[in-house]
Formats: structure tokens, sequence, C-alpha cells
């Protein structure tokens, strides 16, 4: 695909391509050779409540008029989430644990709720024994057992604690605890070179660390597919992004045509080889054929996250976020300004629905690529000015970087670095910007500097999601 590079440098193997295909790993990781995978069933969640519902007057616990409303909320999130299965029961003894445990099935994640004080410190030992994963929920005043969560996390299981008296903090549970079930069913396509941490470069280790496959795809397959790209839907595809679109800038009628023939190409890829994710590594050398800027906002869009330049590392951190959250993610390049404590993102391609696939699309213009000439077709995405967001990226498979700001401004109209940008308001960014990627020992650029943003604070999320994953937290700025 790319052609402005050799053959060694497609696949990888030149100075700067990392060790995507160095491992044996590689040499059979190819869509082709490749099994399809079922469309993804739904995830399940053991949901226990342990102890015995105390009176509504008296004593440390939870009564009926709490346990019936907590139960009414879990069944609303799990036809609302529409992909997870409750199995929600009662224990009063280790016995009564594991048989819940053993009907759930041997990978699912776990819900516990006290409903009598002690009564799960004493019945959640085949949890831990199990090494599930699992969240515990506690009422105020519901027993004293919260204070063991954090305690059982130090010595290695993995337990996230939501004290709480917020009956909505149950949803945020079951999105954090599907994380883990979806990441194994989890097919991700991948058009050489990977860029990033090594270990996230590794199929291998992908597979062994978050058990999601890695497959790689042949670059005939997708030059076929943007050729046969289908006549009508090119035209539609043209009809929406023109139609949509505030302004067109730089793009002719055929910077358009190509983009949008990549983007109906991009969504076949998808659909034929039933995926979940899509990183590409040669994306800056596709200029003459159409860059997948347009199809890269569109799948992501529609909750498929992919990845620019090949950066495995924002390709998982995109997922993480999209099953835990239902949103899509900004994956950007980073630049400081000190003098306004503020830190920009910046990138020729960006999703519309940054609050969610229901959402509406955030206004947009149509412009041709920065860093080539202002040639090809691209989004420039108008973010909300005064949104709080998330920054994040998740490296080496095992520490997630995170930190949040407010976006304090977005051009009219980009002129300097990439076409969609948000300047954002962070806590120190000197001391940010002095200390930035001090995790990763790489010197390459992408690597460095590319982070993920989503709308939101998501920080707390973060970090529960770290404690069941098993992965650190590096708070920067």
């Amino acid at each position: 695909m790319c052609e402005h590079c050799t053959r060694r440098e497609f696949f990888g193997m030149g100075a700067a391509g990392g060790a995507l295909l160095a491992s044996a790993a590689w040499t059979h990781a190819w869509a082709a050779e490749s099994p399809r995978v079922q469309p993804r069933g739904k995830s399940r969640i053991c949901v226990i409540f342990t102890g015995t519902p105390q009176p509504t007057d008296r004593n440390w616990g939870a009564d009926v008029t709490q346990i019936e409303p907590m139960k009414a909320r879990l069944a609303e999130a799990e036809k609302k989430l529409g992909n997870i299965e409750l199995l929600v029961g009662e224990s009063r003894s280790p016995e009564e644990t594991k048989a819940l445990l053993e009907k759930s099935g041997p990978d699912a994640p776990v819900l516990m709720i006290n409903v009598q004080n002690f009564a799960l410190t004493r019945v959640v030992g085949p949890v831990l024994e199990a090494q599930r994963p699992m969240v515990f929920f506690s009422l105020p005043a519901s027993g004293h057992d919260w204070m063991y969560a954090p305690r059982w996390h130090r010595t290695g299981h993995r337990v996230a604690l939501l004290a709480s008296s917020d009956y909505d903090e149950l949803e945020r549970a079951l999105r954090l605890l599907r994380v883990i079930p979806m990441m194994q069913q989890t097919r991700i396509l991948l058009i050489p070179p990977a860029r990033g941490t090594a270990p996230a470069c590794s199929a291998e280790e992908v597979k062994k660390h978050l058990g999601a496959d890695v497959v790689a795809v042949e670059e005939k397959i997708f030059d076929d597919l943007i050729t046969g790209a289908d006549e009508a839907a090119v035209r539609a595809e043209i009809d929406a992004w023109t139609q949509g679109a505030k302004e067109i800038i730089e793009p002719t009628a055929t910077d358009i045509e190509k983009a949008a023939r990549v983007s109906i190409a991009l969504d076949r890829l998808i659909e034929q080889e039933q995926a979940d994710g899509l990183a590409i590594g040669t994306c800056m050398g596709w200029l003459s054929r159409g860059f997948p800027c347009l199809g890269f906002a569109r799948l992501r869009d529609r909750g498929v996250p992919a990845a620019c330049e090949g950066d495995m590392d924002s390709l998982l951190t995109m997922l993480l976020f999209q099953y835990a959250l239902d949103q899509p993610g900004f994956q950007g390049n980073a630049t400081f300004d000190t003098a306004r404590n503020a830190l920009w993102t910046a990138h020729c391609t960006a999703p519309l629905k940054m609050d969610g696939p229901d959402a509406p699309d955030a206004p947009y213009l149509l412009r041709g690529h920065s860093e080539v000439g202002g040639s090809g077709c691209v989004p420039e995405v108008q973010y909300r000015v005064g949104q709080v967001i998330t920054r994040a990226k998740f490296v080496n498979l095992n520490t997630i970087l995170a930190s949040t700001g407010t976006i304090i401004e977005v051009p009219e109209r980009a002129v300097h670095g990439c076409r969609t940008q948000i300047v954002t308001e962070v806590a120190d960014a000197a001391t940010m910007a002095a200390n930035w990627s001090s995790a990763l020992e790489t010197e390459d650029a992408m690597t460095l500097l590319h982070r993920v943003v989503v709308y939101g604070d998501h920080m707390q999320s973060v970090r529960h999601l770290a404690n069941l994953m098993g992965f650190e937290v590096l708070q920067e700025g």
C-alpha cells in the first residue's frame, strides 16, 4: 500500500519499523489464514448479594428498600448495555459462592454486593481463590467489609471498590467488568508495520495479556477492496461528508471521491474479517489512492477503533475506552504552551460522535492533509469548548498514562499542525512537558507523542479498570 517505501520498510523490518514480523507469531498471523470469528455473544457477569437483608431501622447492613432498587438498576443496565448477561444470586456461605461461580462459567467476572456486616468477607474466598476480577459495591453503612477490598488488591487480587450511595455506580461496575471478556473476544486487523511499545506490537503478547487476536492484512486484499468498492455506496459516502460539512476548503472532487472510496473499503474490510479494531501502519503513503482519515472517523463513530500510523498502544487504549464507556477516542499528537498552562492535541483524523454513537455529529470542515501540501481530504472536527476530557495511553500492556483537562480553544480553521485541534488547560503544563513519556524506554516519535482523548473525566474509571486488569496508572502532569 505504501508507494513511498520499500517492501522491507512496509513489513516493518526497516530501522524505524520495530520488530513486528521478527517473531514467529507474525509469520502465520495473516487474516487470510486466520479463522473468522463468530459474532460476539453477550459477556456474562456473576452478581452476588452476600448475607441476609437487615431491618430498616437498625444494624449495619442493607434492607429490602435498598436491595430491590439495586436489583432493578442492574436489570435496567443489563437491558441498556445490551451485550452483557447477568447471573444474579445470593450467597451466605463459601459453598453457595462456589456454586454461583460454577453456574456463571469459568471466565465470568464478579460483582459482589454486601447486605450484611462481614457477610462478604465470610463468603468471598472462592472468588479470590479463582483469581476472578471482582468489583465490590458497598452502600454506606452496609457493613465494614469494604475496608478489605484495598487490602486484597495490594496482595495481588484484581479487585476494585465502589463505595457509594449512587446506584448508577452499578452500571459503571458492569461496564468495567465487561471489558475483560470483550477484550478476550476481540479481533484486531493490522496493515503492517506496527508502531508502539514492543509488547503492544507482539501478537503473542497481546493475546497473552488481553486475550485479543491480532492478524495482519495483506496489501492486495485492501487494494482489491478499494478497486471494487460499490459505486452507489461511494456516492452516498461523498454526499454524506459534503452535505454535512460546514465548509469544503482545499479538497477537490477527486480528493473527496478517493477518500470516500477508501472509507467504503475500510467498512467492507471490517465486515469481511469480522473485526473489532484496525491499525494501519502505512497511511501516510496512501495519498495517490486516497487517505483513510474519513474512513477512520466513520469506524470510530460506529464503535470500531481505528489507529493511525500503526500505533498499537493507541488502538488498545481506544478499545479499552470503547468497551468501558461506549465512546470513541481522538488519537493525536501533543504540543505544549506553558505560557497558557495548556496542552494541544492535534491529528488529521477524528471521530464526529465523541459523546457516543447516538449523539449528534460535531461540526466539521473538509480539509486537505496538513503535512502533504494540502492534498487529499480529511476532517477538521470542531470539538466543544468547555468540555472536560481524559487523555490517556495504554503502554507496554501494563501501564496507563492518564490525565485530565478542559478544552479552552478550538480554531475556526487550523493552520499549523494537524487539522483537528483542541487546546486544553491542564493541571501543570510545565511539569507535564518535562516528564512527558518518561515511563517509556524508546526514541520512536509516534510512541512518545500520541495520546487518546475521550470526553469526560474518567480518572476513577481508569483506576478501577487498572485494578481489575492488573495494570498500573501513571497520572501525567
